[in-house]
């Protein structure tokens, strides 16, 4: 067990900055044209999002609450399929929304991190291939042709794509660059705010450490998810596993920063068909009454996610902790705001921490999971923040972490 009452105090670089962040479709409610609202009807999933957090008409709100948190910058998404619900047809009221929204955050001082795409998108876009055709590239540019310059006085920081490396599919992995990279030179025309695209940064690790079979398929799996998007970004070949090379001129150097979501680590078994290995007992925690993969505590692969990216700075805007008791989400700051701190001293620029999330929000196909540092209550839409949001807000105004802010908040190490 880790004894994090016995960590010694530490501290961020000056500059550092601090906040948190959260999706559209997964707190605006309502998103009815997108092609995840479409799941969830054709899927006849059990909990759909219907009104999720209804942040779409209560966004002022969950403003107020990062600021009141003592947070400097909030990460969010425009909905691509509120913008344009269907193919060439821009809605003003939509458009506007989200520029009252941006406008709102700048006028409160927060750092504003704005997601193009933030996997979700329009359901006509998904009718006719998405992003697994780079000839629908058309459809795409003219969103970001449309939204950027509308939004680009308020926004600090860019996100295209959100987690386009986990999207299960090499055309969707490989394409989704080429859109990333065009997305990025849109946005240059209108900004000078620092462009990226969030990668979610898995750790494969070899269930068998030694076993020859695990270590392969570790890295192959590490190529496929990870290396290939920073191989392209350095060099703009666009390189993945028996598949026609891409070189495309514009990939090179389309990011201006790492933008960074990691959690936990991901086992390799080769013995297993989908080379899945289940997490180990010594460090299997549920901390949800539900099957789900954050489920340990595995600071470690933060340091060794980011020991590989020393050549831009690197912004966390993903990394949280579901659970039902608050006391787990503590002890998951700790463990993990001193794996960045230790990441930090070992020559990796890290900038910035974004939590996920800043409430409870539905998270994709149910409400059970609990990342919020702020409860919600998804019948009242009351927000009440979580004892974690405070011990986060100490955090914040000393730049660091004191043991006498833990002991605070925490009297003794939680257990399920």
């Amino acid at each position: 067990m880790f004894d994090i009452f016995s960590l010694k105090d530490f501290s961020f670089p000056k500059d550092f900055f601090w906040g948190s962040g959260y999706a559209g479709h997964q707190v605006e409610g309502n998103n009815v044209n997108s092609q995840r609202y479409q799941m969830e009807i054709d899927g006849d999933w059990p909990e759909k999002s219907g009104l999720a957090c209804n942040s779409y008409e209560l966004y002022e709100k969950d403003i107020d609450l990062v600021t009141s948190l003592g947070q400097q910058a909030f990460r969010t998404s425009v909905e691509w399929s509120r913008i344009e619900p269907k193919e060439g047809e821009f809605n003003k009221e939509a458009t506007e929304h989200y520029v009252k929204m941006f406008a709102k955050m700048k006028e409160k001082g927060i750092k504003v991190f704005a997601t193009l795409v933030h996997i979700s998108y329009p359901t006509w876009f998904e009718n006719i291939g998405n992003f697994n055709k780079l000839e629908n590239l058309k459809y795409f540019e003219r969103y970001v042709e449309y939204i950027v310059p509308k939004i680009a006085p308020y926004v600090d920081y860019w996100n295209v794509l959100n987690e386009s490396n986990m999207g299960g599919d090499a055309n969707f992995q490989t394409y989704s660059i080429v859109y990333h990279a065009r997305g990025y030179h849109i946005i240059k025309k209108y900004s000078n705010a620092p462009v990226s695209s969030a990668h979610a940064l898995v750790f494969y690790q070899p269930y068998r450490a030694h076993d020859e079979w695990d270590k392969y398929l570790a890295k192959h799996m590490d190529m496929c998810v990870n290396e290939y998007f920073f191989h392209a970004i350095r060099t703009g070949e666009i390189v993945y596993p028996f598949r026609d090379v891409i070189y495309n001129k514009e990939v090179k150097d389309c990011v201006d920063y790492w933008s960074i979501n990691t959690y936990v680590r991901h086992l390799v078994d080769c013995r297993n068909m989908r080379g899945a290995g289940k997490k180990y007992d010594t460090s299997f925690m549920s901390f949800i009454d539900k099957e789900f993969y954050l489920n340990e505590f595995n600071p470690e692969c933060v340091m060794a996610n980011l020991s590989r990216l020393r050549d831009k700075t690197v912004i966390i805007t993903e990394n949280g902790c579901s659970c039902n008791d608050d006391r787990f989400r503590i002890v998951w700051l700790t463990l993990y705001l001193k794996a960045l701190e230790e990441s930090i001293r070992m020559g990796v620029d890290v900038k910035g921490y974004l939590y996920w999330s800043l409430i409870d929000n539905y998270e994709w196909k149910s409400f059970l999971p609990r990342f919020g540092l702020v409860d919600c209550d998804f019948k009242t839409f009351e927000r009440t923040p979580k004892p974690s949001a405070y011990f986060f807000k100490e955090i914040i105004e000393n730049n660091g972490f004191k043991q006498e802010i833990l002991r605070k908040y925490l009297k003794e190490i939680p257990t399920l």
